[in-house]
C-alpha cells in the first residue's frame, strides 16, 4: 500500500453560512471511513493568503489514507463530501505523496513517508510543504503582529506557486499549505532568506506554539473542477 494525503479546497458563492457551520458539524458526521487514518476539516484565512481575517468563502478537507483506493471511494460515495460537492461552486483537489514529517498535529504524525520516494527525489514534480501550530493563548498578539512580515516574506519568494492560510479554529490553531518549484526552492527560502530567518528566530525566542508540524510532499495531482449545475 502506497499512503496519500488529500487536499481540497472548496469555494463557495452561495453557500458560505452552510460551508461555516460545516466547521463544528461534519467532523462528527463523517463517520467511520475505510483506509481514512487522519482527518481535519479546515477554514482558510482571508487577504493574500496569511491573514487574521478568515476567508469565509474557502473551506478545505484534508485527509490521509491508506491508499488511493479508499480515497477514490470516500470521494465518489461519502455523504458529507458529496453534500460540499452540491453546495460548493467549485473544488480543488490535491492529492500528495509524504516525503518528511516532523512534530504532532492534535498529539500524532499523520503523514506517513513514502520510504521509496524519500531516498530518490523526483526533480519532475512540485514540492508541497504543510505546517501546522497551536499557538499559547499568552502569546497569540505577538504571534499575529508577525503575521504580515511572514506573509510579505512568502509572497517575494522565488519559486513560489501557491499558499493559503489553513486552520481548525481562528487565531489558536494554523496552518498553512504552500506549492513550489521543487524543494531546493523551499530551502532556499527556509534557510537563505533573511525575513523568513528572523521569523523562525522569533518563533524559538517567543516560544509561540505549544505544538507545531512540518512536513513535505510531492504534489502527485492538482485538479480544479467547476461545480456549477
Amino acid at each position: 500500500m502506497h499512503p496519500i494525503t488529500t487536499v481540497t479546497f472548496f469555494t463557495f458563492t452561495k453557500n458560505k453560512f452552510w460551508g461555516f457551520k460545516q466547521m463544528g458539524i461534519a467532523p462528527f458526521l463523517i463517520g467511520n471511513v475505510k483506509g481514512l487514518t487522519f482527518f481535519k476539516f479546515l477554514g482558510t484565512g482571508g487577504g493574500s493568503g496569511f491573514s487574521l481575517w478568515p476567508d469565509f468563502s474557502t473551506y478545505a478537507f484534508l485527509g490521509v489514507w491508506e491508499q488511493k483506493a479508499d480515497y477514490e471511494n470516500f470521494i465518489h460515495q461519502n455523504s458529507i463530501y458529496l453534500a460540499y460537492q452540491k453546495k460548493a461552486n467549485s473544488k480543488r483537489n490535491l492529492i500528495l505523496t509524504p516525503v518528511k514529517s516532523h512534530g504532532k498535529w492534535s498529539g500524532v504524525n499523520p503523514f506517513q513517508q513514502e520510504v521509496a520516494i524519500k531516498q530518490q527525489q523526483n526533480l519532475s514534480l512540485k514540492a508541497v510543504v504543510i505546517t501546522r501550530a497551536t499557538l499559547r493563548w499568552s502569546r497569540l498578539f505577538s504571534f499575529w503582529r508577525a503575521v504580515p512580515a511572514a506573509s510579505k516574506a512568502i509572497q517575494s519568494a522565488n519559486g513560489v506557486h501557491y499558499f493559503k492560510g489553513i486552520g481548525e479554529w481562528p487565531f489558536i490553531q494554523q496552518a498553512t499549505l504552500s506549492i513550489w518549484d521543487n524543494f531546493e526552492a523551499v530551502n532556499s527560502f527556509a534557510y537563505k532568506g533573511k525575513k523568513h530567518a528572523e521569523i523562525v528566530k522569533k518563533t524559538r525566542q517567543k516560544k509561540w506554539y505549544k505544538e507545531d508540524l512540518f512536513s513535505r510532499f510531492y504534489l502527485i495531482s492538482d485538479k480544479t473542477f467547476s461545480l456549477k449545475k
